[in-house]
């Protein structure tokens, strides 16, 4: 390569990122309970990883009943809220920049989390047999992964209901300190579940076509513009994702299609989770393209990237920013080993969800 583009600040808005590295959102599993509470543990994990150009923190709940796996953070409560500002504070003491990622299950849920009752999606369509969510034990040691529970479909008073949470999710996390905010639309969650045949066979306004698939995101942007400017949100999409019943051939062009009305609307970025499984088809370089001609604004990518990868896809304009997800876990100086081509610690598998410290602040730095 002719230089080495990943380390070189990049400017979006009125913001300057240090590097093109992103820390993308990854569940851990850690808030305290009851309630959900991001936690001073958080805030110092974060810390140390505040070297990245941009953390995008963990997908976080929306409202209590946007739940589907435990011990994962909310953004609804003031104690949530409370909890978040810890977070901030330590990043930009530290000098980082940090996004949340709002989010809301959808099917990908279990009555254990709706008071016994089936969690709310698009359509009443199941996910696939073996498709489940971790549900930690009584004594919050450990737990189990559960088969999601059939969903019943929304109504239109429940789909405002749900849009009028992210809104005021955004609200909360500009009050937590957040410097922008992701909604989480892939991985087969509430968003992703509008957008796809396989999971949204709905009639109305809402379905049956690109158009109506694409709705209920983008009247989310459109009214959380009004609470951060335009270039401080995103979305973060994986349109070629066929797993948890997701497998629409026609998500692609769907996807397309909202970043087309979100250029319309000066969304600050498109943030795409890449499959990096062997079973998954890679991303086609056409759709790469496609997506760069539509959108003149960010690209994040992330998916098992390496620094050669990365370098790639940044020297071929296809996108901005490039996401490195476990890696960073174990490497809270990641960025320092990718430019000294330093080996990287390798992630404890054991110790990603819940728990407490160990796991989540004792990885060490090459320093």
């Amino acid at each position: 390569m002719s230089s080495d583009k990943l380390f070189s600040s990049f400017t979006h808005g009125d913001l300057t990122f240090a590097n093109r590295i992103v820390m993308p959102p990854m569940t851990r599993c850690r808030s305290a309970q009851p309630g959900n509470i991001p936690t001073a543990l958080m805030a110092e994990y974060y810390g140390q990883r505040a070297s990245a150009g941009l953390i995008i923190a963990e997908a976080t709940q929306v409202s209590a009943d946007a739940q589907g796996y435990s011990f994962t953070p909310g953004i609804h409560t003031p104690e949530q809220i409370a909890g978040w500002q810890l977070v901030t504070r330590e990043v930009h003491q530290q000098g980082g920049k940090i996004f949340l990622q709002l989010w809301h299950t959808g099917r990908m849920s279990h009555t254990s989390f709706h008071a016994g009752l089936p969690p709310k999606a698009p359509s009443a369509i199941a996910t696939p047999p073996g498709t489940g969510v971790w549900i930690a034990n009584p004594d919050g040691n450990g737990g189990t992964v559960h088969e999601c529970t059939p969903p019943t479909a929304m109504t239109l008073e429940d789909i405002k209901n749900v849009q009028d949470a992210f809104v005021q999710a955004t609200v909360n996390a500009r009050e937590a300190g957040f410097d922008g905010v992701e909604l989480h639309g892939g991985n087969g969650y509430l968003i992703d579940q509008f957008l796809r045949k396989s999971s949204n066979q709905r009639t109305d306004q809402y379905g049956g076509s690109p158009a109506n698939h694409i709705r209920f995101v983008i009247e989310i942007l459109q009214r959380m513009a009004e609470v951060f400017p335009s270039e401080r949100l995103g979305v973060r999409f994986a349109p070629h994702n066929q797993t948890r019943g997701m497998d629409d051939p026609d998500t692609p062009e769907t996807v397309l299609l909202a970043m087309k009305k979100m250029a319309d609307l000066q969304i600050g970025f498109v943030h795409f989770a890449e499959v990096d499984w062997d079973a998954e088809p890679d991303v086609p370089e056409e759709f790469r393209a496609l997506a760069r001609a539509i959108y003149p604004n960010m690209i994040i990518v992330a998916g098992n990237y390496t620094y050669e990868r990365a370098e790639w896809v940044l020297q071929q304009g296809y996108a901005d920013m490039v996401g490195f997800g476990r890696p960073f876990i174990a490497n809270p100086d990641l960025p320092h080993r990718l430019q000294q081509a330093i080996p990287l610690n390798e992630v404890r598998a054991d110790l990603l969800f819940g728990g407490g410290a160990e796991g989540l602040l004792d990885y060490p730095t090459a320093q």
